[in-house]
């Protein structure tokens, strides 16, 4: 087997010496800007089933973001639809936030995809893989090919993320009303 496994192993298992690595990492982090350009991914088995190469036009973004926001104020007094729950049920994930706005940062590039890297109490932290439109090695390769004649793939909800916070990556038997959309299977009953 490749090296690939063995650190994907190592992700997943996270022992004491890992834990130890990962709180000297989110030290530093924590000082950082909110979006870091970095040279090479954190986790390089993750990037790689994502489709990143070590070549010129492919660009990795590690983005910090505020955790939160996703429960009600305390509900007190009153009966009020409202106050059933206090949780929220939000449209978006913090990973398709995340890739909304690297892209936005950097509006030359498109997505190609994202992955966790870890969260603390205060914040949660993605790398987001970019792709230049107008370089050679991301035009002339067949799987990313795509990128010279998309643009906005975070904005309009159609990268992995985005997918995944809206139930389209089942099919069939018990998502029907997944498809076209929420919205519109809910106006079509």
């Amino acid at each position: 087997m490749g090296y690939l496994k063995y650190l994907k192993e190592t992700w997943n298992k996270q022992g004491k010496e890992f834990s130890e690595l990962m709180n000297s990492r989110l030290i530093a982090w924590r000082k950082e800007p909110v979006m870091v350009r970095i040279e090479k991914p954190t986790r390089i088995d993750r990037a790689r089933s994502l489709g990143y190469k070590a070549k010129p036009g492919f660009v990795i973004v590690r983005h910090k973001m505020a955790r939160g926001g996703k429960q009600r104020p305390d509900i007190k007094g009153g009966r009020r639809t409202k106050a059933s729950r206090q949780w929220l049920t939000l449209d978006k994930n913090y990973q398709q936030l995340s890739e909304e706005r690297v892209s936005k940062r950097h509006p030359n590039c498109e997505v190609l995809g994202s992955y966790f890297l870890v969260d603390d109490g205060k914040h949660i932290w993605h790398e987001v893989i970019l792709v230049d439109r107008d370089n050679p090695n991301v035009y002339m390769n067949k799987n990313t090919a795509w990128a010279r004649d998309t643009k906005g793939k975070a904005y309009r909800g159609i990268t992995s993320a985005a997918r995944k916070s809206r139930g389209l990556r089942r099919k069939g038997t018990g998502s029907e009303k997944t498809r076209p959309s929420l919205g519109a299977n809910k106006g079509r009953h």
